[in-house]
C-alpha cells in the first residue's frame, strides 16, 4: 500500500518576497551551516499542518476551507531572522512574522474548520514563521555568529495576507510543495475584520 500523500494549510509569499527572502538566503548560506535550504518557491507561512489526508477525505477537507474564503485581506509584516533550538545548534532558521490579531484569528479559524472533520487541535502556541533553512551541520558554539546574524538583517517587508492555499508535499521533487486548492480573502486593510 502506498503512503498517503501529506498536506499542510498556508500562506503563499508574493513573487517579490519570494525573491526578497532568497536573496536573504544566499547570504545567510555564507555564514551558517545548514542542511536544507528551501526553494523560493516553498517559501511559506504555515497555519496548520496535517500530515497524511486520504483521497475521500480531501474533498471535505476543501469544502470546509472554502468557507473560510470571505476573510479580510489585511497586512502584516516580515522580516528579522530568528532560530528555533538550541542557541549552539539552532535547528531552524526562519524569518519572523508579525503576529497580527487578525492573523492569530485566521490561524484560530482554520483550525476550528479542520477539526470539525477529524483533525486534532495543535497543542503548541502559533508562532507564525518563515522557515529559510533547516538541520544544522555546523559545529557548536555559534551562539555568537546568530546574534551578529540577527542583529544584521533586521529589516521588515510589508506582507499582504489576502490567500491561503492548501499544500501537498511531494518529497522528492524541487520545489516540493504545490498548491492544490487556493482560498483568497477579500478586500484590503481598511475593510473590516475576518469574519
Amino acid at each position: 500500500m502506498t503512503e498517503q500523500p501529506h498536506y499542510f494549510i498556508a500562506i503563499p509569499l508574493s513573487t517579490h518576497l519570494q525573491n526578497y527572502f532568497s536573496m536573504l538566503q544566499e547570504n545567510l548560506m555564507e555564514q551558517l551551516s545548514y542542511k536544507q535550504w528551501p526553494h523560493r518557491q516553498d517559501l511559506h507561512v504555515t497555519l496548520k499542518f496535517l500530515g497524511p489526508v486520504a483521497d475521500k477525505k480531501l474533498q471535505a477537507l476543501i469544502q470546509v476551507l472554502e468557507e473560510l474564503h470571505s476573510f479580510q485581506a489585511f497586512n502584516t509584516q516580515v522580516g528579522g531572522v530568528g532560530a528555533f533550538g538550541s542557541k549552539t545548534q539552532p535547528r531552524v532558521l526562519y524569518a519572523d512574522v508579525e503576529l497580527t490579531d487578525r492573523l492569530k484569528k485566521l490561524q484560530e479559524q482554520v483550525e476550528k474548520a479542520v477539526e470539525q472533520i477529524g483533525f486534532s487541535k495543535e497543542k503548541r502556541d502559533f508562532v507564525p514563521h518563515i522557515t529559510l533553512a533547516k538541520k544544522w551541520t555546523g559545529s557548536t558554539g555559534m551562539a555568537k555568529t546568530l546574534a551578529t546574524v540577527k542583529a544584521t538583517y533586521t529589516e521588515k517587508q510589508p506582507f499582504l495576507i489576502d490567500k491561503i492555499g492548501l499544500f501537498r508535499i511531494y518529497p522528492k521533487e524541487m520545489p516540493k510543495y504545490k498548491i492544490v486548492a487556493s482560498f483568497n480573502g477579500i478586500g484590503g486593510e481598511d475593510s473590516g475584520s475576518i469574519n
